[in-house]
């Protein structure tokens, strides 16, 4: 999503990237899309930057496991930073900073917004960071680059989000990781299989990733449980909601309505041009569908809830006066 500053003369339509956004903060760039003369009152404050969306794109959303499943979040950030910068023509060199909000972290790309603006040919020397804050990681690099604007660090920031759900970090158990941490530190080959001798099988069970909250051990599922109960929110009336959600999303698909979506050329495999969770039922067929969390009594299913999915998508942000 491109963010810029608007001046009071125009406004930049404002773009809404649902899951995840990645977005540009523009500040000096000049012509970066075209401005719509203003019909109500501005919302542009005396001495307060007006910060507006301009572009924003998105590779395709996938469900877990389909044609994203052997690359690396890294590689999905860099496609639609890759995107964003040839629909608006940013130069490269005008970004002062790139910002991504990620869930689960890949080990060996910590920093995927760096890893990413690097792979999509960025300067080594145009500073990255990647923040997490659970499913609202991509909102708040969003916020943070508004914020870098607003307090005049920077005039152009990247800001979005990346998640990759086909290739979680599965790690050994603690009583292995302990042993070889110990092991890397033996200096005799005696130390070395007295160490190796204590290892027994259940060392070798791994650790798989929790869904669920550390804290309160509570996934999203039964939030969403709780919540339409305290909320009085039937089992009906969420199919009816999930059912009109697909329809419309179809819909929309069918008629070329989706405008963010970029098409990706998956390494080895197709193009990939549109999401593939977008399917429409029937209110009958949800019905038969039992509770996913909490079972027998929750109103949470599979067919009104959101499937596992790898969103990534970028959006660009800048003050108005550089849009002149």
């Amino acid at each position: 999503m491109l963010l810029t500053y608007a001046p009071k003369e125009n406004i930049f339509p404002t773009f809404l990237l649902v899951l995840t956004a990645l977005s540009l903060l523009v500040n000096r760039c000049a012509s970066l899309s075209a401005v719509q003369p203003k019909s109500k009152k501005t919302l542009s404050k005396s001495g307060v930057k007006n910060i507006v969306v301009v572009e924003g794109v998105r590779i395709p959303f996938l469900q877990s496991g389909t044609s994203y499943a052997d690359l690396m979040p890294h590689d999905l950030a860099r496609a639609a930073l890759q995107g964003l910068l040839n629909r608006t023509s940013v130069p490269k060199d005008v970004v002062d900073y790139i910002v991504y909000g990620t869930v689960i972290q890949e080990v060996k790309t910590s920093n995927v917004a760096r890893e990413a603006a690097l792979g999509a040919g960025f300067s080594d020397k145009t500073p990255a960071h990647t923040v997490t804050m659970a499913c609202i990681s991509s909102n708040q690099a969003m916020t943070t680059g508004i914020g870098l604007i607003a307090a005049g660090q920077c005039d152009v920031v990247v800001a979005g989000g990346v998640e990759l759900m086909s290739d979680v970090p599965i790690r050994h158990s603690r009583k292995m990781r302990k042993t070889m941490l110990t092991l890397n530190r033996a200096k005799t080959v005696g130390q070395k299989l007295a160490l190796i001798s204590k290892i027994r099988p259940d060392y070798f069970a791994p650790e798989l990733p929790a869904v669920a909250e550390f804290s309160t051990s509570e996934t999203m599922g039964h939030s969403a449980d709780r919540l339409a109960a305290a909320f009085a929110i039937s089992r009906v009336e969420q199919d009816e909601y999930a059912l009109r959600s697909h329809t419309l999303a179809k819909k929309a698909q069918e008629e070329g309505l989706l405008l963010d979506v970029v098409p990706f050329k998956v390494p080895g495999k197709d193009t990939v041009t549109k999401d593939n969770g977008i399917r429409p039922s029937s209110l009958e067929q949800m019905s038969k569908l039992k509770p996913a969390f909490v079972k027998p009594y929750g109103t949470v299913t599979a067919a009104n809830s959101s499937f596992l999915v790898r969103p990534h998508s970028v959006s660009q942000q800048s003050e108005s006066d550089s849009q002149e």
